[in-house]
């Protein structure tokens, strides 16, 4: 069970987070970090349970960030509940809570961004072009306010967690990065923010982004490496569901996101579709489980 905090502080300007993180690493706490985009679920809690784990202190972040949201995505109506998600952020156990505006992390002048490179521009990256690039500004900059030890990263947006490594690695932030289990419904669905908009037929048909992900599973597992057929399974479950627009289904690198011809434990099988007006995204590893 989580610990529930006894004392959760907030705070929205900069200088208040640099004092409170100053005040911690006086104490000599090793500091975790958890960024989300607020709407918190079971499955962002978890990620301030694994902080919690391997760290003192755990600041989580709750900014809806402009930058990664194209001209027609959801930006106006993302949902941003800040009392039940203050609430649910002290249950989990999270000491520090940072709620910026736009204008604290995006002052009036502002002339740089972070370039995702090349892996962003494929699956997630095609269908949202510089949705990467607007994750990694916001995460390089959130990284130098909270200057964490660890950040954890939610499985579900596997894309998004293979940048974030590749963004620490190559502009040499000094810390680790964590990448937890996708959280589920217990009939399969991955938790997420945006299945709040899911109608009752649409929450119905989203669960066959699990069942495809599933049929190929049980086929990697009984022997079926090669990519194309393994493709074949998944996208057959998913035109079954006529609802449900394919935006891709594949077999890639976990790491790289490069389409593999070969499957092979550890190989990631990704998919997004869109119920209705949602669009959602899960996927597996293979040979291994969520619970990895």
């Amino acid at each position: 069970m989580p610990r529930t905090a006894t004392r959760l502080r907030r705070v929205s300007a900069v200088p208040e987070l640099r004092a409170a993180i100053s005040e911690a690493r006086r104490d000599g706490a090793r500091i975790g970090f958890v960024p989300t985009m607020g709407a918190l679920h079971a499955g962002h809690l978890s990620l301030v349970e694994r902080a919690r784990d391997v760290t003192q202190v755990v600041v989580m972040s709750i900014f809806v960030n402009p930058l990664q949201f194209g001209p027609n995505e959801d930006f106006s109506r993302y949902p941003r509940p800040i009392e039940d998600d203050e609430r649910l952020a002290e249950e989990a156990g999270a000491d520090l809570l940072f709620t910026p505006t736009v204008a604290d992390m995006y002052p009036e002048g502002r002339t740089v961004s972070v370039s995702a490179g090349e892996i962003a521009t494929q699956w997630e990256g095609a269908v949202r072009p510089g949705h990467f690039d607007g994750v990694l500004t916001v995460v390089a900059k959130l990284f130098n306010l909270v200057q964490p030890d660890v950040a954890v990263f939610g499985r579900k947006d596997l894309q998004q967690a293979a940048l974030v490594k590749a963004l620490v690695r190559d502009l040499d932030f000094p810390l680790e990065i964590l990448v937890a289990p996708i959280i589920r419904e217990p009939d399969g669905l991955a938790l997420s923010s945006r299945n709040r908009y899911l109608n009752e037929s649409d929450r119905a048909d989203a669960l066959v982004l699990s069942r495809a992900l599933n049929a190929v599973a049980a086929a990697f597992d009984s022997g079926e490496i090669h990519t194309a057929r393994l493709e074949e399974i998944g996208n057959s479950v998913m035109n079954s569901v006529k609802a449900a627009a394919t935006n891709y289904f594949a077999v890639v690198n976990r790491d790289t996101f490069q389409r593999e011809e070969i499957a092979q434990k550890g190989s990631a099988v990704i998919v997004a579709a869109k119920l209705g007006t949602t669009r959602l995204i899960d996927n597996i590893i293979l040979g291994e489980n969520d619970s990895n």
